[in-house]
């Protein structure tokens, strides 16, 4: 797909499987492969007045016209990648992320922390395995949302908990950025130019880099707020500018998505698609939800 896109995209073989063969050429004096010698029909084809073999017989004139003016296949029957294919399969992935934020809900307090580390750590691996293979695999990325659904779900429910309300006003946020960007995107108004991403890289490294000593921080006892460094008008400010980068990822997905529909992806990269706008939503959530959060723990 798109070059230089979302990086899920990147090292498919998107393009090589809709190059054709090319054709073989015959040697100087011989006949051109395919083609037979004058006066002779071609192989499948019958001579002049006889009925070729293969073709209909006892055909009216009127199913003749009805099967000749039927329209041409389109994507979906030459096994290409279509938007439908990526709606489907980016709702299937969704609704085994909710089966999975459903089952903490329905447990302990405990034991759906538990299950939001189980999720978190799962999630996070298979999110490299799936990003570095070079076929999609549609059970393993299946696996990834109902991982990352424990993992929402156990998130959710401690922090609303603390902070009645927060779990539904992200899920709420999370819509609205998502429909918000995507019509953006469609208006043309909002695109991955490479000044863009590259301005995206070098933010997104950077918050990186803030995010791991944070959590070192965290971890070693250095700071005892509940979300480290990220708290008072720094956290805000940290979540803003997080919850843009993601908005931005949308943007790359839907590039991506777009570059494979154009040039005729094979249909199995429709789960890569899926799998990059999952990981990008589950992202953004995590963001609005930890922004919340911040938010009600300063009032």
């Amino acid at each position: 797909m798109a070059l230089g896109g979302n990086p899920i995209f990147n090292g498919k073989s998107f393009r090589g499987a809709t190059q054709a063969p090319p054709v073989p050429q015959a040697p100087y004096g011989h006949q051109p492969y395919g083609q037979q010698p004058y006066g002779q029909a071609p192989y499948g084809q019958a001579p002049y007045g006889q009925q070729a073999y293969g073709q209909p017989q006892n055909m009216t004139d009127e199913q003749l016209r009805q099967m000749y003016n039927q329209p041409a296949a389109g994507p979906a029957d030459t096994g290409r990648m279509t938007y439908d294919d990526v709606i489907v399969k980016t709702a299937a992935c969704l609704g085994v992320l909710l089966v999975g934020a459903g089952v903490t809900m329905f447990v302990g307090l405990g034991l759906a922390s538990m299950l939001m580390i189980v999720g978190a750590l799962g999630g996070f691996v298979l999110a490299l395995v799936n990003t570095f293979k070079k076929q999609p695999s549609p059970a393993l990325i299946l696996a990834y949302a109902g991982l990352e659904g424990l993992f929402l779900g156990g998130l959710t429910r401690v922090l609303d908990t603390m902070y009645p309300g927060v779990g539904l006003q992200a899920v709420i946020g999370t819509l609205s950025v998502f429909t918000v960007t995507l019509l953006l995107f469609k208006s043309g108004k909002v695109r991955a130019t490479p000044k863009a991403m590259k301005f995206f890289m070098i933010a997104l490294v950077g918050y990186a880099l803030f995010s791991v000593v944070n959590l070192v921080m965290m971890l070693t006892g250095l700071t005892s707020e509940p979300f480290g460094l990220r708290s008072g008008i720094i956290g805000v400010v940290i979540g803003i500018l997080a919850i843009g980068l993601a908005a931005f990822s949308l943007v790359m997905d839907f590039t991506s998505i777009e570059a494979g529909v154009q040039s005729g992806a094979p249909q199995r990269f429709s789960w890569t698609a899926a799998f990059g706008l999952t990981v990008t939503l589950v992202w953004l959530y995590v963001e609005i939800i930890r922004l919340l959060a911040i938010l009600r723990g300063d009032e």
